[in-house]
């Protein structure tokens, strides 16, 4: 009888797990959660086709020309709508944007990995690039997953300064949080391990966090932080959970973040 059960138990075990390995896609990019917010921009943006493997999906908001340009990395659920809220808030400082949709989200063909966020990403500072817009006049911002692809493409670059809202530390140490009896080191193909690359940002870094993070822990976003060479800031609030809150506090962290930018 013991026995029986023993071979069950393992039996189930070991499904599972092949679900997990191949399924895992799904687990980790959501493209249609939550697609479609209700809010609207409350400023004109372009919206224009960036060459990638694929066309991607963007919106440019030209504010001023001797303006910087905020590049914003979105996280793994949703669609541009759903940043929406924050955008019309960064309108208003003194910075022009481009937010784009990675392969597979928001009307963007293909198939989101981790390969090919970082391919996207690189694209589209190449698309900034021809326009005549360079790395000392950009600000990257990165969204969750997104901090992942800003600290990527960041790395030995000199780009004007870098944004990190919710950043983990490892693709591998977040997976193992929410299934800990698998071999996820093993089983994960899109690791995105940011702790390894973190030292070698030369860039100006604001990191901010909200300390009841139910997705993302906090400690993450700290030893993010803690990782980092100078010049380096935070902003570590207390009551926020991972969507944190675009109050007026947030607001002047960047605001003053960016105004420290040379």
């Amino acid at each position: 009888m013991i026995s029986n059960i023993f071979f069950t138990l393992v039996l189930i075990y070991f499904f599972v797990t092949i679900f997990l390995y191949f399924y895992q896609d799904k687990l980790l990019y959501h493209p249609n959660v939550n697609a479609r917010s209700s809010y609207e921009l409350d400023h004109k943006v372009d919206e224009i086709l960036i060459p990638s493997d694929n066309d991607l999906i963007a919106w440019h908001y030209k504010n001023k020309e001797n303006f910087k340009t905020l590049v914003f990395f979105h996280g793994n659920a949703g669609d541009l709508s759903n940043r929406i809220y924050k955008l019309n808030e960064l309108s208003k400082l003194k910075l022009n944007y481009l937010i784009f949709a990675y392969r597979g989200f928001n009307g963007s063909k293909g198939k989101p990995s981790e390969k090919g966020l970082y391919k996207d990403a690189e694209n589209i500072l190449n698309w900034l690039k021809s326009n005549k817009i360079f790395e000392n006049n950009i600000i990257i911002y990165g969204e969750s997953l997104g901090t992942a692809v800003a600290v990527h493409i960041a790395q030995n670059k000199n780009f004007s300064g870098i944004i990190l809202e919710a950043p983990f530390t490892s693709m591998i140490e977040l997976g193992q949080k929410y299934y800990p009896i698998f071999p996820v080191k093993f089983l994960l193909k899109d690791k995105y391990e940011s702790f390894k690359k973190i030292n070698k940002i030369k860039s100006p870094v604001l990191v901010m966090h909200g300390k009841k993070d139910k997705i993302v822990p906090f400690y993450m976003g700290k030893q993010i932080f803690e990782i980092l060479p100078s010049p380096k800031f935070s902003y570590f609030n207390e009551q926020d959970d991972h969507m944190m809150e675009y109050n007026q506090d947030l607001i002047d962290s960047i605001k003053n973040f960016i105004n420290q930018l040379s």
